[in-house]
């Protein structure tokens, strides 16, 4: 796995080539001692994470195992999860754009063409929403699972984070984006609402079964997860729900003050992030939220920064809890899965989940990567695994899970790429449905208060170079979150600069530079970006 590392100042050849060195060494070790630096753990959490979606799926049909286990079925969220991971696997060079696209072309397919229907079996949805759960084989309903709402929305995240990235007029593009819009246009959302249609404020249900339909299913009513879900349901071109059930998602909310931070409260940390995977609440607000004078965006940093403080509190004696070891959100525990939070505490045993500070890291930066950082060197020994951190462990009990979830590698693997340059959150949220959901839902432009400067996102981010190892000819892409000068330079293993291939200012935006080989010989070479006074390192093998 290739990690890019921020390195220190570099006057000769001599510090460059001992730099180039320590980065080799530190690529190959597999200790888990405090060596990584925060480019190369973050990376690897994402590598890691993207892996758990590649691998633990099945390729003929793009169904994703809910969990790692060798009997699990499809999670159709975790499947929204995937789209996006392989989005992003491909800007870093972990897949190809070419692989990449067929997985995603295959899972659209079966997405659309299995059947759909009310029957108990052989369904893959009904009303062009899917079953919670899926055969991993036949991509039909299994575990008596229910026509749900916001696993829907989930799926359809990563559906139409698919349709903005394969932005191409390539004929494989193209399929993508018509079957993503069949997809997401065939969703009936009014039927999810089982009101007559002079009602316009009732709210969404979260489910509904073959033979018991509705029964048993209550509406979403906020605040939680289920952001995403009203605003692609309000977007809808063909089946948009009333924009009078937005204010019945908003009546539920409870803006409370917890540890001197005002905010909506919803103790999981999770119903604070999924909505945030995808859509860029930063800069805007609805007539709720403008009335207290914060974003959404603000609210889940509120929301992050209270959940450590209740670990810093630490009321109920856990061993562990700390500044630097936090997160309470849904995950596996001692007695199985559950749904833990904070404020207010809600099943708190002493379980920390390493995605619940993982996914915060776009809201709480500062805080969440000495935490990252500290589970990986006081603890990676019994947490870290082929995917990254397990999902969740126990010091007090001394318990440490052996699954990964989908749900909850997703979100590290997203939420980490908008820390690092907000791509996924500007495609997606440039989409004309996405846009039609936020104007419905009476979004405008935030200004004053809880808005967060645009300092938020990184500077600057340096993508691997594809493909790799290459012949000849590779592109390498990076990402400028604002104007400024950049300097980009291929360097050979004894530290000889042997190409220089960007030198000048450059406007914000993103770049792919390529990198002409041809007349180098095979071998590893090593790419530096400076860019406003920062430093970033890649690593490329040339083959002949």
């Amino acid at each position: 796995m290739e990690r890019r590392m921020t390195l220190g100042r570099a006057t000769s050849r001599r510090a460059i080539a001992v730099s180039l060195l320590a980065a080799i060494v530190l690529a190959a070790s597999a200790s888990h001692a405090a060596v990584l630096t925060t480019e190369a753990l973050l990376d690897t959490l994402q590598h890691t994470a993207f892996n758990y979606f590649w691998n633990e799926a099945n390729p003929s049909n793009g169904m994703v195992k809910d969990r790692s286990t060798s009997t699990s079925p499809c999670s159709v969220a975790a499947m929204g999860f995937g789209l996006s991971a392989i989005c992003i696997g491909i800007d870093h060079g972990w897949v190809t754009r070419d692989t990449g696209r067929d997985r995603v072309l295959t899972t659209l397919q079966t997405l659309w063409t299995q059947p759909q229907g009310p029957d108990l079996n052989g369904k893959i949805g009904y009303k062009g929403l899917y079953y919670h759960f899926l055969d991993m084989n036949t991509a039909t309903r299994t575990w008596n699972s229910e026509l749900s709402t916001i696993d829907t929305a989930l799926l359809f995240g990563g559906v139409l984070d698919a349709k903005q990235y394969f932005s191409s007029q390539d004929a494989s593009d193209t399929q993508v984006r018509a079957l993503a819009d069949s997809i997401y246009y065939r969703a009936d959302w009014e039927f999810m609402r089982n009101v007559a249609p002079t009602n316009t404020t009732s709210g969404i249900l979260m489910g509904w079964k073959p033979g018991t339909q509705f029964n048993g299913f209550g509406p979403w009513i906020g605040y939680n997860e289920a952001m995403i879900l009203y605003i692609l349901a309000l977007g809808s071109p063909t089946h948009p729900v009333p924009a009078g059930t937005w204010g019945t998602w908003t009546g539920g909310y409870s803006f409370l003050t917890s540890y001197n931070l005002s905010f909506v409260h919803f103790a999981p940390l999770f119903g604070h992030q999924y909505s945030h995977c995808w859509i860029d609440y930063r800069f805007i607000w609805d007539s709720y939220m403008q009335s207290h004078g914060i974003t959404y965006f603000e609210n889940s940093r509120r929301a992050t920064l209270a959940n450590r403080q209740h670990a810093i509190r630490n009321q109920f004696g856990w061993v562990g809890y700390g500044a630097n070891l936090w997160g309470l959100t849904a995950s596996d525990g001692p007695g199985g899965y559950n749904a833990r939070g904070a404020p207010p505490a809600q099943n708190d045993d002493g379980t920390i989940t390493p995605t619940a500070a993982a996914s915060s890291i776009a809201f709480a930066a500062n805080e969440v990567i000495p935490t990252l950082q500290n589970m990986f060197d006081s603890y990676g020994a019994h947490l870290w695994g082929p995917y990254g951190f397990k999902d969740a462990f126990n010091l007090t009990v001394n318990w440490w899970d052996t699954d990964y979830l989908g749900i909850d590698q997703g979100p590290i693997v997203i939420m980490i790429e908008n820390y690092l340059n907000g791509r996924t959150w500007r495609r997606f949220t440039a989409n004309e449905d996405i846009q039609r959901g936020l104007q419905r839902a009476g979004f405008t432009p935030a200004t004053g208060a809880g808005v967060p400067a645009a300092s938020g996102v990184r500077p600057f981010v340096l993508l691997q170079s594809s493909p790799n190892p290459f012949r000849g000819v590779a592109s390498i892409p990076f990402h400028l979150a604002e104007p400024g000068r950049v300097s980009l330079a291929l360097y050979d293993v004894s530290g000889r600069r042997v190409k220089t291939l960007v030198d000048g200012v450059r406007a914000s935006g993103d770049y792919q530079t390529s990198l002409n080989a041809q007349e180098l010989s095979a071998g590893v070479y090593f790419y530096r970006m400076e860019f406003n006074g920062q430093r970033a390192w890649g690593k490329c093998v040339l083959l002949r």
